[in-house]
């Protein structure tokens, strides 16, 4: 069965601009050279630290942003797929209906002004249906759907919650029946309490409605509760990629080996095994030649610095985008 979505050498470059007459005097490569599939009815887990593109990469999968180069291919439900970079206003209003969006911050992604009704309703009414009892039937039937009684679709965002409002984004973005769906940091912004029911509500959304979902985060035991496979960043590039399980028992990568040692262990009698990086993030505007996370890493040697790892597969299904994934003996969890 042909993937979900298809991502092909994107890039994306933003100008940076000096002076009055506001000329672009360098770029900064957000994202640079990623690619990847996402199977139907799977999620695929975007990871890294702040600033490493994997935002970039979500909003130009839904059409945000219009890449610099690369493709994404999306399999609409009719059969057929598009170029999502390549498509106009209007064509991509259509395309949008089956790729929906889960933001951040419930709270700022909430009109404070429109009622529950008119919010999750809102997606009903832009494609077309004008009957204000049939968008309240489907608005009730969504709150159900994701916990929230259909008498509350009179209030406003201010009544509910940070995890109810959540709720009612992700009811929002089920409003059209989407088989994509892209969360981009969908719990970071609540309590680590309601976390988990957000978490298993998206879950059980997902086995039920047969939703493919881009999960973008940067809390790896999150990431590990809800993902099939996982995606690593490190200043624009993907560097890893392979199942859950895989990347965190055995990771090839010394940045992902790195990330998954700064999960904490509830024990604490067990020793700390935190590989501590040194130095900073590469600057995006201006990045170290070679592979970009060279100056932080205790392996790196001098093709490491001369010359670009391409991301590889060593086995099926695992990429790695390391010059020397194959002789490291990295212990990830089981450290």
């Amino acid at each position: 069965m042909s993937p979900l979505l298809t991502v092909e050498n994107l890039s994306k470059r933003f100008p940076i601009r000096s002076g009055l007459s506001r000329k672009a005097v360098g770029f900064v490569r957000a994202v640079d050279d990623v690619s990847f599939e996402l199977g139907r009815r799977e999620t695929l887990a975007l990871v890294g630290e702040s600033g490493c593109g994997k935002t970039t990469v979500s909003r130009c999968v839904v059409g945000a942003y219009r890449p610099t180069e690369g493709r994404i291919l999306f399999a609409l439900e009719r059969g057929d797929r598009v170029d999502i970079s390549q498509l106009e206003r209007k064509e991509l209003r259509e395309v949008r209906r089956e790729i929906q969006m889960i933001f951040q911050d419930p709270s700022s992604s909430l009109n404070p002004r429109m009622t529950l009704f008119e919010i999750v309703g809102e997606p009903l009414l832009v494609h077309g249906e004008r009957d204000p009892e049939v968008r309240k039937a489907r608005v009730a039937e969504l709150l159900e759907m994701v916990g929230l009684r259909p008498e509350y679709m009179n209030r406003y965002p201010h009544a509910f919650s940070g995890g109810q409002r959540q709720r009612i984004g992700i009811a929002r973005a089920l409003a059209l029946n989407p088989t994509l769906l892209v969360a981009d940091e969908a719990v970071s912004a609540l309590d680590v309490s309601v976390q988990a029911q957000v978490l298993n509500l998206l879950l059980d959304l997902q086995e039920d409605l047969g939703l493919g979902c881009l999960f973008v985060a940067h809390d790896l035991s999150v990431v590990r509760h809800v993902s099939d496979r996982v995606a690593v960043m490190y200043v624009g590039r993907l560097v890893e990629i392979g199942h859950t399980a895989d990347v965190y028992y055995r990771p090839l990568h010394p940045y992902t080996d790195a990330l998954i040692s700064s999960v904490p262990v509830p024990d604490p009698r067990k020793p700390s095994m935190r590989v501590r990086l040194e130095g900073e993030v590469a600057d995006a505007a201006a990045p170290p030649s070679g592979c970009h996370f060279h100056p932080r890493c205790p392996y790196a040697t001098e093709i490491c610095v001369e010359q670009k790892p391409l991301l590889t597969e060593v086995s099926p299904g695992r990429w790695v985008g390391c010059h020397h994934a194959t002789d490291l003996d990295l212990k990830g969890i089981a450290g």
